[in-house]
C-alpha cells in the first residue's frame, strides 16, 4: 500500500466558520443576531478566513520534510536546455570595407538574448544560391539545336552515347524540404554567386575579398536519422563532410583556349573547416578564399552559347544579375550521395540562447559549514559560472561532489601510524552549482573550504531561457552593439530549447535513481533514462541486449556488449501513423546517454524499419442492429489501425480523446519481430459489436500476392499502406494497391551511375 501524505487538519473556511457560529450560543446565550451584516459575524469570517490559510501553511510541512529527505539524496532534476540557431549578417554600407565581429556578441529576438560563439569577417557582398534542376519536357527540337550546336564548336558530332539534358536554374530559397543534392541536382552540385551591390564595382570588390575568410552557413534536411555511441568513445563522432568547395581555377590571364575540345570549366579545391559536421545538423563552414583578386575573376571570352553547358555555373536569366557576379563557389559531393540541403548562405555564425549576469552580488561570507546561496536568474548554463571571494586571487572552482574536496588545512589521518607524511589537497576553494536552481553550495571546512565571515562574493553566469528560445526565422533581427550598416536575421528557425523537469516528473524517477544512479546498466535504465531525456516528446523506447543492427542477421544475444535502442517519438507530423525520428531528435538522446553509459558498451540508436502491409477484409453485420454498416466498418478500420499501432496506447495522438480500444492488444505498441497473421487479424475483426461473420482477410507485403502472415525481422514493424473494408467479399489485393507494378522494391533505386549526359541550360523564350 502506497504511503499519503497525512493532513494535519483538513478543515476549510466554511467548517471554521460554522463550528465558530455554533459555538456563539455556548459561551454568548445574549448574541442573537448571526446575519451576515453583523459585525461580530464578519469578524468571525475574517478569522475564518486567517485560520484556513495557516492550516494550508501547516499541512504542508510534510510535503516540505519529504522534499528536503529528496534532496539530502542529491537526485537532481533535469536543467532546462538553451536554443540553438544560426544568424546571417549582412554589410549594407557605401564602403567596400570588411567588417569584423569578434565572438560572443549579442543579438535579440524580442526580448530573447542569443550570443554568437565565432567572430567572422562580414563582407561586403550579396550572395544567391541555385541548382541546376532537371527540366523534365520533352523538347526535341532544343536537343536537336544543342547537338548542332555541338558540332559547330567542337568541330566533330557529339558521341551517340552523350545524352544532352537541359536544366532550368532555380534558386534555393523558399524550399520547405530542401534539395537531394544526388537526385534534384543535374549536376550534384550548389552554386553560390558572390555578387556587388548595385552601386559597388566588381574588380574593386575582388580586391578586398583576396584572402579573406568566408562564412558559409548551412542547413540541412535531417531525415534517416540514426545515431551511434562507441565503447570508450563519444556519441556520433564527427567524421569527415561528404561536402567540397570548389572555386573556378581559370587558364593564363582567364582566357580559353580555342580549341573547342578543351574549352571546359576547371575548379579549384578550396580549403574548409567547418564548426560542425553540417550533414547532421545545422553548421557553419569556414573557407578562405584565394590570396589573389586574379584567382576570384571569371572567364572572359565565354561565349554566350557556352554559357552554363557542362561544368560552367548555371546560366542567369537576369543579364543585370550576370554582370554584378564577383565569382561562383561550387558545394558537391565526391560520391554524389543522398545529401539534401535546406538552406545554404554566406556571412553567417553560430549563436546560443543565453543572457549574461556580470559581477552579481550574493551574500558575504558567514564562515560557517555548508553555506549557499541563490542566483538570482536560473537555469544556469553549465559551465559558465564564475566566482570571486574577496581575499583570494584566484576563482573558486566548481566541484561535482564535495566529498572529493580536500580540508581548509591539512589534517592527518588519525587511522595512520605517525609518521605518516600528510598530503595536501590543493583543490579546497570549490562549490557545487544545481544549474535547476541556481543553488550554490560551499564545503564544511574539512570537505572544501568555507567562505570567510563577512568576505565579499561576486559571481558571473550565463542564463537560459528554455523552450522560448525556440523562435521561426527571421524573429532574431537585432542587437545593442552591431556597427553601423551591419544587419542580422535568422534564416532557419532555432532549435533545441526546452523546459526544465518539474519536481513531480523528478519524483517519479526517485526509485529509479536509487537503483542505478542515473547509469545504464539494466534494460529497465536504458528504457527510464532515455524517456527522461530533455527536449524530445519520446512515444516508445524498444531496448535490444546485445543486438547489432550493423550485423546483419543476427538475433538478439549474438552480439556481447552491444544494446540497440529503437525509439519512436510522440508524434510525426509527416506521417503520424508510423512516427519516424529526426536527427535532432537522434542526437539529442546520443547525448543525454553519453555520460551514463558504461564505457565498455556499444550503443545503437536507430529509428524503426516500417514494412508496408495490405488489408483488405470482408465481413457481414448483424441483421437487425441499431448500429448502421457504415459505422461498423469504421470501428473495424479503428481496431485494426489500434491492433498494429507502433506506439503504446498512452502515445497514440487522439487515442485519450477518441476514448481507447475496450480490447486489449499490445499495450507497448506492435513487439518486433512478431509476425502480422491474417487469422490474428479475423479474430481482432470478430471481436468488433456488430460483426457477425468474417467472410476473408487478404494480407500482402509490398507488391507481392496474399499471405498468411507477413514476417518482421529486426527493427520491422507493420505499416498499413492501404487499408480495405467492405460488408460482404473482400476487395482484391491488386485493387487496393492500384495499378500494379507500382511500387519499386528497396534497394532497386540504382547503382548510382548513370550514362554519360552533357547538362544544358533552358533558353527562356523571353530575354530579361
Amino acid at each position: 500500500m502506497p504511503l499519503k501524505i497525512p493532513k494535519l487538519d483538513d478543515r476549510n473556511y466554511q467548517k471554521l466558520l460554522d463550528e465558530a457560529l455554533a459555538r456563539i450560543p455556548v459561551h454568548t446565550p445574549e448574541w442573537t443576531n448571526f446575519n451576515e451584516s453583523d459585525p461580530g459575524v464578519t469578524l468571525i469570517e475574517l478569522f475564518a478566513f486567517l485560520t484556513e490559510n495557516l492550516l494550508y501553511r501547516a499541512n504542508l510541512i510534510p510535503e516540505r520534510n519529504r522534499l528536503k529527505f529528496l534532496s539530502l539524496l542529491g537526485i537532481p532534476l533535469q536543467p532546462a536546455a538553451s536554443a540553438r540557431g544560426i544568424v546571417t549578417f549582412t554589410n549594407e554600407q557605401s564602403g567596400m570595407k570588411t567588417v569584423t565581429l569578434n565572438a560572443g556578441l549579442e543579438v535579440f529576438a524580442g526580448s530573447v538574448p542569443f550570443r554568437t560563439t565565432l567572430g567572422l569577417d562580414v563582407l561586403p557582398v550579396e550572395a544567391r544560391v541555385y541548382y541546376k534542376r532537371t527540366y523534365e519536357a520533352n523538347k526535341p527540337e532544343l536537343t536537336e539545336y544543342y547537338r548542332q550546336l555541338y558540332a559547330s564548336y567542337r568541330g566533330t558530332a557529339p558521341p551517340s552515347e552523350i545524352d544532352f539534358k537541359l536544366y532550368e536554374t532555380v534558386p534555393l530559397e523558399g524550399k520547405d524540404v530542401g534539395i537531394n543534392l544526388g537526385t534534384d541536382a543535374v549536376d550534384h552540385s550548389l552554386w553560390i554567386a558572390l555578387l556587388a551591390r548595385p552601386k559597388d564595382t566588381v574588380d574593386t570588390l575582388r580586391t578586398e575579398l583576396a584572402g579573406k575568410t568566408l562564412n558559409i552557413g548551412i542547413a540541412p534536411s535531417l531525415d534517416n536519422a540514426q545515431g551511434r555511441i562507441l565503447p570508450g568513445g563519444h556519441a556520433n563522432p564527427e567524421a569527415e563532410s561528404l561536402l567540397q568547395y570548389w572555386i573556378p581555377q581559370l587558364p593564363d590571364k582567364g582566357l580559353l583556349p580555342q580549341d573547342p575540345k578543351q574549352r571546359v570549366a576547371e575548379y579549384k579545391l578550396l580549403d574548409a573547416k567547418g564548426s560542425a559536421d553540417v550533414l547532421t545538423e545545422p553548421g557553419v563552414v569556414q573557407i578562405t578564399l584565394p590570396q589573389k583578386p586574379a584567382e576570384l575573376d571569371l572567364w572572359k571570352n565565354l561565349d554566350p552559347l557556352e554559357q552554363g553547358v557542362g561544368d560552367f555555373p548555371p546560366a542567369l536569366p537576369d543579364a543585370k544579375l550576370s554582370d554584378r557576379v564577383v565569382t561562383w563557389i561550387r558545394i558537391s559531393s565526391p560520391a554524389a550521395p543522398k545529401i539534401r540541403l535546406l538552406w545554404v548562405g554566406i556571412n553567417a555564425v553560430p549563436v546560443f540562447q543565453r543572457a549574461q549576469i556580470a559581477n552579481e552580488r550574493l551574500p558575504d561570507g558567514s564562515g560557517e559549514p555548508d553555506q549557499t546561496a541563490v542566483l538570482s536568474k536560473t537555469p544556469v548554463i553549465p559551465g559558465t559560472l564564475r566566482l570571486s571571494v574577496s581575499g583570494d586571487t584566484e576563482l573558486w572552482q566548481e566541484i561535482d561532489d564535495l566529498t572529493s574536496a580536500g580540508p581548509e588545512v591539512p589534517v592527518a589521518d588519525p587511522r595512520n601510524p605517525p609518521g605518516t607524511v600528510v598530503v595536501k589537497n590543493e583543490r579546497n576553494k570549490v562549490f557545487r552549482l544545481d544549474p535547476e536552481s541556481g543553488e550554490i553550495r560551499f564545503g564544511d571546512g574539512m570537505r572544501g573550504k568555507r567562505p570567510p565571515l563577512n568576505a565579499q562574493m561576486f559571481a558571473s553566469y550565463h542564463y537560459g531561457v528554455g523552450r522560448d528560445g525556440n523562435v521561426n526565422a527571421g524573429a532574431i533581427n537585432g542587437g545593442p552593439v552591431l556597427p553601423p550598416g551591419i544587419k542580422v536575421g535568422n534564416p532557419i528557425a532555432t532549435w533545441g530549447g526546452a523546459e526544465a523537469e518539474s519536481v513531480g516528473e523528478g519524483e517519479k524517477q526517485i526509485a529509479r535513481f536509487l537503483q542505478h544512479r542515473d547509469r545504464l546498466v539494466s534494460a529497465d535504465d536504458f528504457t527510464t533514462i532515455t524517456m527522461r531525456t530533455p527536449g524530445v516528446d519520446i512515444g516508445r523506447v524498444e531496448v535490444i541486449p546485445a543486438f547489432n543492427p550493423e550485423l546483419g542477421s543476427n538475433e538478439p544475444g549474438d552480439a556481447p556488449g552491444a544494446v540497440t535502442l529503437m525509439v519512436i517519438p510522440a508524434y510525426d507530423p509527416k506521417q503520424p501513423d508510423a512516427p519516424l525520428p529526426e536527427k535532432p531528435f537522434i542526437e539529442s538522446i546520443c547525448s543525454h546517454l553519453e555520460s551514463r553509459r558504461l564505457v565498455t558498451t556499444e550503443v545503437f540508436l536507430r529509428a524503426p524499419t516500417y514494412k508496408k502491409i495490405w488489408i483488405s477484409a470482408g465481413f457481414n453485420v448483424i441483421a437487425g442492429k441499431s448500429t448502421s454498416s457504415a459505422e461498423v466498418r469504421e470501428a473495424v478500420k479503428k481496431e485494426l489501425v489500434r491492433f498494429l499501432s507502433p506506439l503504446p496506447a498512452a502515445a497514440r495522438p487522439g487515442e485519450i480523446a477518441a476514448g481507447a480500444s475496450q480490447f486489449s492488444y499490445y499495450p507497448g505498441g506492435w513487439p518486433l519481430w512478431n509476425p502480422v497473421v491474417a487469422k490474428e487479424l479475423v479474430a481482432v475483426i470478430s471481436r468488433v459489436p456488430g460483426v457477425s461473420l468474417v467472410n476473408n482477410v487478404l494480407l500482402g507485403e509490398e507488391s507481392k500476392p496474399p499471405g498468411d502472415q507477413v514476417e518482421m525481422r529486426g527493427l520491422e514493424l507493420p505499416r498499413i499502406m492501404g487499408l480495405s473494408v467492405t460488408v460482404g467479399d473482400p476487395l482484391s489485393l491488386d485493387q487496393l494497391r492500384g495499378q500494379a507494378g507500382e511500387f519499386v522494391q528497396p534497394g532497386t533505386e540504382g547503382t548510382g551511375t548513370a550514362p554519360a549526359f552533357l547538362p544544358i541550360p533552358l533558353i527562356p523564350e523571353e530575354c530579361r
